[in-house]
């Protein structure tokens, strides 16, 4: 399997919640996960690792048994025929869509008591709040970024020379060598930070209007203007209001916090960590990481909320390898954004009728076009067995035959999306079984060995 394949399954799968409720308590370590009727077994496991190029390690061995678990479980709606169409499941499962909408209602209807006044505008430009300007750049080849170029440098000095205020932009358009040069050289209204320190130390220090003397960056040598309010008023105004705009709301939350009485607690950083690397081992773990007004802000309630991020595996890499010091406001944010749900939920905001029938319509969809995908289709496996239990029977094969070649490279990966794996385990019982999965990783570890030395 390639790096990219097996990114691929990392980023796709859906490591989402495994009800310790549900999980089977067992010393055995002859099977890796069960799925209703179904076990992966430590051998089925191990051969499928072995003779595979996938790594040998075990985050990549409990990726293939999530994945297992994903495709087994669904394969069991369909050939039971569950559509898993319950509005009261569906909903539960698509809590972060729900949430998210009812909070940016909610964050509208607030920011409308925004006090937003751009009458100081020039003011405001002048002091370099935010910046404008226009430049020509002699970009320097890679190779000499370090050490500059005398002959590239006498060049651009030859042409600052030529330039004034009048003329700049048409000189930009002459001389200039990246991708602002048909723009005259603008490079528009932008905060300082969003440029390199001495290239916006210099427009800072220039006055509006007037050209600066050469400036040399890592990017090459540049000439500067710094535009004139006039020129910049319409983008500047614009940037100034949203400026304005995010300090306002930023001023908000932070009284939503300090509202909220939020205190974090000192085993935060440790926990945040171990439910970033385990969301299925802490998702009715009940530990305390934080206080609000609330109440307790457990462990369970960190694994909820990543497992309905956006970029859900992206945020658990990042949190994982991020300092301790940055876990307290990672989990401030979190209780914010459930302090915000209760004051929409205190406004009356809610989804209209048509919001909720598309949300739910988008999941019924989700299960469709991952059957098909799958080729457990409800009226692929009608055509296919008699019975129900027949039905069970094949539907398991298909996707047991799918993974196979799936980690040979013969098939393209079917994602089965976090939400419908999470209504998938809320409905149906598996378990995966952590000794099982160390013995198949060191019987994959001798079967890959002994194929190496084969060769």
């Amino acid at each position: 399997m390639s790096y990219v394949r097996v990114a691929a399954i990392a980023a796709l799968v859906g490591v989402t919640g495994c009800d310790g409720l549900k999980e089977a308590m067992t010393a055995h370590v002859d099977v890796v996960a069960s799925a209703e009727s179904q076990d992966l077994s430590v051998e089925r496991l191990a051969d499928l690792m072995g003779k595979s190029q996938v790594p040998l390690s075990k985050p990549v061995a409990e990726q293939i048994a999530h994945v297992w678990v994903n495709y087994q479980l669904l394969a069991r709606a369909a050939a039971e025929g569950d559509s898993l169409a319950d509005d009261k499941l569906i909903d539960q499962v698509m809590w972060p869509v729900y949430a998210q909408s009812r909070t940016r209602k909610w964050l509208e209807q607030v920011s409308q008591g925004f006090t937003i006044d751009t009458s100081d505008a020039e003011a405001a430009y002048n002091s370099g709040r935010l910046l404008s300007a226009r430049h020509i750049l002699f970009s320097v080849p890679q190779e000499q970024a370090a050490t500059g170029s005398d002959s590239i440098m006498r060049r651009a000095e030859a042409v600052r020379r030529q330039v004034t205020p009048q003329n700049f932009a048409d000189m930009a358009r002459r001389y200039g060598s990246d991708a602002t040069k048909d723009a005259g050289g603008d490079l528009g209204v932008f905060p300082p930070q969003m440029m390199v320190a001495e290239f916006s130390r210099a427009v800072a220090a220039l006055q509006p209007g007037e050209v600066g003397p050469l400036l040399r960056t890592q990017f090459g040598y540049h000439i500067i203007k710094r535009n004139t309010f006039a020129e910049a008023r319409e983008q500047f105004q614009t940037q100034y209001a949203n400026l304005q705009r995010q300090t306002a709301q930023s001023t908000f939350f932070a009284n939503v916090e300090k509202a909220g009485n939020v205190a974090v607690k000192p085993n935060a950083p440790k926990v945040v960590k171990e439910v970033a690397a385990d969301l299925d081992g802490h998702r009715r773990d009940r530990t305390s990481v934080a206080s609000s007004t609330l109440g307790n802000f457990t462990a369970g309630d960190v694994a909820r909320w990543i497992n309905g991020w956006s970029q859900r595996d992206q945020l658990r890499g990042e949190l994982q390898q991020a300092p301790d010091s940055l876990m307290p406001d990672f989990v401030k944010r979190l209780i914010v954004n459930e302090l915000l749900l209760k004051q929409a939920d205190s406004a009356g905001i809610e989804l209209d009728t048509a919001e909720v029938s598309s949300v739910r319509q988008a999941f019924k969809g989700l299960v469709r076009n991952t059957w098909a995908g799958l080729r457990v289709a409800p009226e692929l496996l009608a055509d296919s067995a008699k019975t129900e239990a027949e039905r069970i029977r094949v539907a398991a094969a298909r996707v047991d035959a799918y993974l196979t070649r799936l980690l040979t490279q013969q098939e393209g990966y079917v994602e089965v999306p976090p939400p419908l794996a999470e209504a998938l385990r809320e409905k149906y019982d598996y378990s995966i079984k952590p000794a099982g999965l160390q013995r198949a990783l060191e019987l994959a570890q001798r079967t890959r060995a002994a194929a190496d030395s084969a060769r």
